[in-house]
């Protein structure tokens, strides 16, 4: 991480992704704000910039306030930040100059003209500029303008940020240094300088290292013992921590902070000492005697001791959310109203549910967030579409599993859990899908995935229960786990780091085969895709675009068309795409003795948009297989019929996929057996 005390010496920046604030206590709030901020860059191929101001700015415009409480300084402040590996930390000397900027002069000058952001992550109630006129309604007519995009940080999750900063403060100064630590999402730190003390301590055999804090408005926890780390000269050694005013001494007024450092005899005047404090052990005591003292510091020390030496920190590393269900809304207010209750039940209370909003124009988010407030919601500024709105509403979830759920889809009990346990068990595997079957027919498979998606020699995509437009019946003929070619983006579980290493959906495609396409690319990463057929969910289907729709067909046959010419070999692409012009001008064919003349139009324009769009495919062929390479790449088999289905279905008379030879592919059972 760069770090930049003033605006001269920042260097040229563009493409970047900033949000402001002051970051006091650097919390689970901010935390994940800071990596929706990485993710976004990393998404663009940007830079993430946080920006924050010292002094803090409270002490700025009201110097007269003796309140003010700081959880971290300003040097802790950039060691809890720099843990994230974020790209640059600039650091603004706030000034009453700088307060006074005009708020349109502060988006110009300072935001637009300094860092040139693709997009501004802020709060929906930030206020900024003279007399604090400035906010989000300003901003975003500058997003209107094309300059940049604005994230707004919604209500729930801004008034979650200062919450966890009132509920941190009044833990530590309750003593209840745990509860505090659970909330920061890393231990509290005192840093400061060692100094000399009155060396009472050495006389009785605790020796301690007398703490000078940084800065005077540093919040110092309730008076009392702590089981602590101290860090000196870039060691850290397990101590005991007092903070009190010593009351065996007579005459002693001055609270102080000590440590004695376990098994440590060295001097260290003078030297920087950073202290995590991690747990309570008593509170503050008067002793009449030195020796009763002494004493009851020897009890403290076993204590403390036989904590530290069992402790495990579990903010070693920051940890993300582990699992997230992810739905994309775009004016579904018919679907959430029907299907969000299923999910919200059955899904476990620890897993978040967040809903990307494609710009609705019906009230669906309104009702969402009055019904379900505890949801998360991100806002896109437009209609993004299927592909390219989950890319950039996936930029802003923080989670190790991701689940995509259509908002027509009704789910079992557990169905989320059962789905991450997949994955968990079996590391090599990078997305799962449920199987799938129809909600108004709960007996028969969904034409979206059914109960798990497979492609033919010729790239034409089908599935196990549907084959072209025949629906099965469920008969549990599918219910052994098998590696499929691709899984539905109806519902499916897939990993999120793979996910964005391989590039994500292809936002070109808007709709239709943006999961196919992504499956073959793990497929071909030497990852593995299974179905989950004991995990039964329920597809309305068709809720964005009928089954019936034109822009379907067009969709469907133009981007089938590029995730073949992205995924298949060139020496095979030699005799696919004769055989495909035979094969779908066919069915434009067919489409006209049906009289369905928007049909065939539509295949004729998929094929035409393909074309003009060839070096565009061409570049993203070889983008993609870029990111492929960093892994170990393969040619699949499983999933992967060596026939064709139209052979099979027009003149064999196949009418299901237990029909087809399938003598190429084996179910993970079989292999493991």
């Amino acid at each position: 991480m760069k770090i930049y005390r003033d605006l001269a010496s920042l260097p040229a920046l563009n493409n970047t992704v900033i949000t402001i604030g002051s970051f006091d206590g650097v919390h689970r709030g901010h935390q994940r704000l800071i990596r929706q901020v990485k993710r976004l860059a990393k998404a663009i191929g940007g830079e993430s910039v946080i920006i924050t101001f010292h002094p803090h700015p409270r002490k700025i415009v009201y110097p007269q306030d003796k309140e003010l409480e700081i959880l971290t300084t300003l040097e802790e402040k950039i060691l809890l930040i720099e843990a994230f590996g974020v790209d640059h930390l600039v650091i603004i000397p706030f000034t009453v100059e700088f307060s006074q900027l005009h708020p349109r002069e502060y988006i110009e000058k300072f935001l637009i003209g300094t860092f040139h952001p693709r997009y501004i992550v802020i709060g929906y109630d930030h206020r900024f500029g003279l007399n604090r006129e400035g906010n989000i309604t300003l901003l975003k007519e500058y997003e209107e303008e094309g300059t940049c995009e604005i994230i707004e940080i919604d209500k729930q999750a801004v008034e979650e940020i200062v919450i966890s900063s009132t509920k941190i403060r009044n833990a530590l100064n309750n003593g209840q240094v745990e509860l505090a630590n659970r909330l920061l999402h890393h231990h509290y730190l005192l840093s400061g300088t060692i100094v000399h003390g009155e060396k009472i301590g050495t006389t009785i055999g605790y020796p301690t290292a007398n703490i000078q804090l940084l800065e005077r408005e540093k919040l110092i926890p309730r008076d009392g013992v702590y089981a602590a780390k101290v860090t000196v000269d870039e060691v850290t050694y397990d101590a005991m921590l007092y903070i009190g005013r010593r009351p065996v001494l007579k005459g002693q007024s001055k609270r102080v902070i000590e440590a004695h450092i376990f098994d440590f005899n060295e001097v260290i005047y003078g030297l920087p000492i950073r202290v995590e404090v991690i747990k309570h052990i008593r509170d503050e005591m008067s002793f009449d005697q030195i020796d009763d003292l002494k004493i009851q510091l020897m009890e403290d020390e076993i204590e403390t001791r036989k904590f530290l030496a069992g402790y495990v920190s579990p903010y070693d590393a920051i940890h993300q959310d582990q699992t997230a269900v992810v739905i994309l809304n775009y004016n579904g207010l018919q679907h959430l109203r029907e299907f969000l209750p299923s999910v919200v039940s059955h899904t476990a209370s620890h897993i978040p549910i967040y809903i990307i909003d494609n710009s609705s124009s019906d009230d669906s988010l309104a009702w969402v967030q009055k019904r379900y407030p505890y949801l998360q919601v991100i806002k896109l500024n437009k209609n993004y579409g299927f592909a390219e709105g989950y890319n950039r509403g996936l930029a802003q979830v923080d989670a190790r599993y991701y689940i995509l759920l259509n908002s027509d889809v009704e789910v079992s009990p557990y169905w989320a859990t059962k789905l991450i346990e997949v994955m968990d068990n079996q590391p090599e595997v990078v997305a799962v899908q449920p199987k799938i079957l129809s909600y108004r027919n709960k007996t028969e498979f969904e034409y979206a995935g059914a109960a798990g998606g497979w492609m033919d020699a010729t790239c034409y995509p089908f599935c196990m229960g549907r084959f072209l437009n025949e629906i099965e019946r469920d008969e549990q003929q599918y219910n052994t786990r098998t590696e499929l070619a691709w899984a539905s983006g109806a519902a499916m579980a897939i990993r999120a780091d793979i996910y964005h290493n391989l590039g994500g959906f292809d936002g070109d495609y808007f709709a239709h085969h943006e999961e196919i396409d992504l499956c073959w690319r793990i497929r071909r990463a030497g990852f593995s895709i299974v179905s989950a057929p004991n995990i039964p969910v329920y597809h309305l289907g068709g809720g964005t675009l009928g089954y019936q729709s034109p822009r379907k067909v067009y969709l469907n046959f133009r981007n089938n068309l590029a995730t073949c010419f992205k995924n298949k070999p060139w020496l095979q692409l030699l005799w696919i795409f004769p055989v495909r012009l035979i094969l779908d001008f066919a069915a434009a064919a067919h489409y006209l003795t049906q009289k369905r003349f928007d049909f065939a139009l539509q295949v004729f324009h998929a094929y035409g948009s393909f074309i003009i769009r060839l070096p565009k495919w061409l570049e993203k062929r070889k983008q993609y297989n870029r990111k492929i390479n960093q892994y170990r790449p393969i040619n699949p088999k499983e999933g992967f019929y060596r026939g064709s289905i139209i052979w099979d279905y027009y003149v064999r008379g196949l009418r299901s996929f237990t029909q087809i030879n399938t003598q190429n592919s084996t179910s993970l059972h079989e292999e493991r057996a």
